[in-house]
């Protein structure tokens, strides 16, 4: 099992070869590589060259330091067809700089819009017709997860979808901070997946339906918005003994990724808090699983 951080809270204060130095300052061993402007911009062509890509790969090594998964965003399920095949070259490109360094695993969302869902999920057929080939040609597995206002947002139904790819390179990505527009049934979307659950993602927030819908006031009433938070565990709702739970009887053994965006004035102390919250539940673990550490 790999315990990886989401640096995202710090993209505006490190280079790219100077991330991998603070994520081992922070006690991690584990990258999970988010959308940042020197490398896989959200929605854009990736701006890193193979030279800067070789030059953060061995940042990598000097730090003892791996990348756990790369996470790119683009919209490959939007509704505009021109967009759709600009983000399946975005993809390719991003797959290449995966492989480039040594990395074996990718995750993203459904992305698309579920105010035209039957639109947006032909769209993703289309794109997973174009890009599954090129993932089985570098080694690479694709990891998805139902993000909230993508056109598939159902925690059961995201796994019927994967499931329907037919493809044994592609699994499921369970997101604790999503646990309330996902389906709120840790156990039931856990049990589902089974081993098809590969990687976490691990934060918190406020449950949005409890209190007459009113955990979260926006304005105007009635906007079509989709509110969630991304805390440190123990700061919202999310049932995480539960979580844990689920996973240690579902036999887990995958990537789990600490992933707060809440506060970029505490990162350092919400990332080392974060590590430790994620020790401390493993180890109540029956069989407390193994770590697997890049350098072993």
């Amino acid at each position: 099992m790999k315990i990886a951080l989401d640096p995202y809270m710090f993209r505006e204060v490190t280079t790219l070869e100077s991330l991998p130095g603070v994520v081992a300052d922070l006690g991690y061993e584990w990258i999970e590589l988010s959308p940042r402007e020197d490398f896989t911009p959200f929605f854009t062509h990736p701006r890193v060259n193979d030279s800067g890509a070789k030059a953060f790969r061995k940042a990598l090594q000097g730090a003892g330091v791996g990348v756990s998964s790369v996470l790119p965003l683009y919209t490959w399920s939007g509704p505009d067809e021109d967009a759709r095949q600009a983000a399946v070259r975005y993809w390719k490109r991003a797959i290449q700089l995966t492989s480039l360094l040594g990395v074996d695993t990718m995750n993203s969302e459904f992305n698309g819009n579920p105010r035209q869902a039957d639109v947006c999920e032909a769209q993703f057929w289309r794109s997973m017709e174009e890009l599954l080939p090129v993932f089985e040609k570098e080694g690479i597995r694709l990891v998805l997860e139902p993000h909230p206002d993508d056109f598939e947002e159902d925690g059961k139904r995201a796994i019927d979808l994967i499931r329907a790819l037919n493809s044994d390179n592609v699994s499921f990505l369970y997101c604790t901070p999503h646990t309330f527009h996902q389906g709120n049934d840790v156990d039931g979307i856990l049990d589902k997946a089974g081993d098809l659950t590969t990687m976490c993602h691990l934060a918190d927030a406020y449950d949005h339906t409890a209190s007459s819908g009113l955990r979260y006031i926006v304005n105007p009433p009635g906007s079509q918005v989709t509110v969630h938070q991304h805390l440190d565990m123990g700061q919202g709702e999310v049932d995480f003994g539960r979580f844990f739970a689920a996973l240690e009887r579902n036999g887990f053994d995958g990537i789990l990724t600490a992933c707060v965006f809440a506060w970029e004035d505490r990162a350092e102390e919400s990332s080392r808090f974060m590590k430790r919250a994620i020790e401390e539940h493993l180890s109540a673990w029956a069989s407390p699983p193994k770590l697997e550490s890049p350098t072993a």
